[in-house]
């Protein structure tokens, strides 16, 4: 399933990407929802990740933000592996009480970890209770993106992807490799990350990729 980021701040424009892809991220620390609109987008049947990271908005806010889209229906919450215990387990603990599931993500924006630490980072995600474990890490080569995609010979849930140029290969084949979902944006020029590929452009190569 391909997950569609978005930040744009107009509530009107998300509800419209709503109704036309399969699956989306709210990043809710790149616009200024309040309670209310955070209740009417996270209220939308199309599954949707809560994602707030803390840099934007500060921990307090982000707590806020997460719980109420928690509240309001959406599917995932992700939540930084760096995150505090009490900012974490209070965060969880309301996904469990909302049947949401839990991402505990790790990201680096400079450089792919060696194998060995790449295991243990996936690992430390579930230790802390992840439902689901997300890696997403720059990477600088083809051989950065191989060690990405090797681990999906983990059988645990788990997305796993390479930020920048040589890392759009395993935004591509994630899905075929057992990837909960990839991210990709709306449209060029609208991408959250780094690599990211346009969201109808992803769907016709992956598309093209399932019919080999």
């Amino acid at each position: 399933m391909i997950c569609v980021a978005i930040s744009d701040k107009s509530i009107e424009k998300c509800l419209a990407i709503l109704d036309v892809v399969d699956m989306a991220e709210i990043r809710l620390d790149l616009t200024d929802f309040g309670i209310e609109e955070i209740n009417r987008i996270f209220a939308h049947p199309t599954p949707q990740v809560a994602t707030c990271r803390p840099e934007k908005k500060g921990p307090q806010d982000q707590l806020k933000r997460l719980i109420a889209a928690i509240r309001a229906g959406a599917s995932y919450v992700d939540i930084e592996v760096e995150a505090s215990r009490k900012q974490r387990e209070t965060i969880i603990d309301t996904a469990r009480e909302y049947r949401c599931k839990v991402i505990i993500s790790y990201h680096n924006f400079e450089e792919t970890p060696g194998l060995r630490e790449l295991y243990k980072i996936v690992d430390k995600c579930y230790d802390l209770g992840a439902d689901i474990a997300k890696v997403a890490t720059y990477s600088k080569s083809g051989a950065d993106s191989a060690r990405l995609l090797s681990l999906y010979s983990n059988q645990k849930p788990l997305i796993a992807l390479g930020m920048g140029h040589h890392g759009k290969i395993t935004r591509i084949v994630s899905p075929l490799l057992g990837a909960e979902f990839t991210f990709a944006s709306m449209d060029d020029g609208e991408e959250t990350a780094e690599g990211q590929i346009k969201y109808s452009k992803l769907k016709e190569i992956i598309g093209r990729l399932k019919d080999i």
